[in-house]
């Protein structure tokens, strides 16, 4: 399965190719607002996963790395869910941080509970390396790649 993940610009104007799809259309201004926020910093940015001619996802750095390290984020819609899609697009997410930087640290968010999230963070090669509490999410569990 080859998932294409496809840049979101910095402008809105300049992200013409998402605005016809639904997905896109609900996320991408979120997106961009996040990143105007915590610096717009190529490769360390939001992504959409194509697959075919279909977005099936997104994912995202969550920002530029801070310390060695960088946090990822992912997400399939709904209709393209247990599908291997979500493992897939973790992979890619994994190694175009490594790609960019062999030494950074990647790391990732759950839920304090064995969910879909964390079966696709265990194929990937993340380990759990136990619970931090995120400003935004509270208790979570965090998992290291490697």
């Amino acid at each position: 399965m080859q998932i294409q993940l496809i840049p979101i610009k910095e402008n809105i104007e300049d992200n013409k190719e998402f605005e016809s799809d639904s997905l896109c259309n609900e996320t991408l201004q979120m997106t961009i607002d996040f990143f105007n926020k915590v610096g717009y910093n190529v490769p360390w940015i939001g992504y959409y996963a194509k697959l075919n001619d279909t977005f099936v996802g997104s994912c995202a750095f969550k920002g530029s790395p801070q310390n060695g390290i960088v946090e990822i984020a992912y997400g399939t819609s709904e209709p393209y869910r247990r599908k291997g899609i979500g493992t897939a697009i973790c992979k890619q997410l994994v190694e175009l941080a490594l790609k960019t930087d062999p030494f950074v640290k990647v790391t990732a968010r759950t839920l304090p509970e064995e969910n879909f999230s964390t079966k696709i963070l265990k194929k990937n090669g993340f380990k759990f390396s136990g619970v931090v509490n995120d400003a935004e999410d509270g208790d979570v569990w965090e998992w290291i790649y490697g």
